[in-house]
């Protein structure tokens, strides 16, 4: 994780995602967080909106790594995303895109050079969502148009677990209790699917 987030631009925010929403939430208000605060998917409050070209690599690298890990029979992996907002006040307050700082002029940064690696340094912007009810289990919200500008860096983690009798274990104990589809622990080939469905819902094409 350390590795993944070396670079000159602070991470404002980590998020680790699964596609599951049993258990997958830190539940922290926002004035809370800090630089090292692990996020989970019901934390989850923006959409990542990327530009075409560097969209279209990261579906298929996506797509790509996911039926590796399914090939071999690997579950419960992540998403991790570190978030540098590039306008963002003294006070850890999150400013929009072309609004104004206190002396009238514009907050955005300069910007930064083109990432040569998908992940690395990859600019981007993010619009805030809303879920409609904070304790219903909405693992992606509402849009309200309101965006920032964003350097992202991104990897999938945790690709060393496989499917063994512990996790099938959990499975079929979990499903007596939980809905089934929102828990971690499931097959490699249900999970690569439901993993990729999320992901393809949280990273869009930022259109010009």
């Amino acid at each position: 994780m350390g590795n993944l987030f070396r670079s000159k631009y602070n991470t404002h925010r980590r998020y680790d995602l699964k596609g599951s929403s049993l258990g997958r939430i830190t539940a922290k208000p926002e004035n809370e967080l800090t630089e090292t605060t692990i996020l989970k998917d019901l934390d989850l409050n923006f959409i990542f909106r990327l530009k075409p070209s560097p969209y279209k690599e990261f579906c298929s690298q996506i797509d790509r790594d996911c039926e590796l890990l399914e090939q071999e029979g690997i579950m419960d992996y992540s998403l991790l995303i570190g978030i540098h907002f590039k306008d963002i006040s003294p006070e850890g307050e999150l400013i929009p895109c072309g609004s104004r700082n206190a002396n009238g002029e514009d907050s955005n940064g300069p910007s930064s050079p083109p990432s040569l690696i998908l992940g690395a340094n990859t600019r981007a912007r993010v619009e805030r969502t809303v879920r409609k009810n904070r304790y219903e289990l909405q693992l992606v919200g509402e849009p309200i148009g309101e965006f920032y500008d964003v350097i992202l860096h991104f990897a999938i983690i945790d690709i060393l677990q496989d499917y063994d009798i512990s996790k099938k274990l959990e499975h079929a104990y979990k499903s007596i209790q939980y809905d089934p589809t929102s828990i971690s622990a499931v097959d490699p080939r249900q999970y690569s699917r439901r993993f990729r469905d999320f992901i393809f819902r949280i990273f869009t094409d930022d259109l010009p």
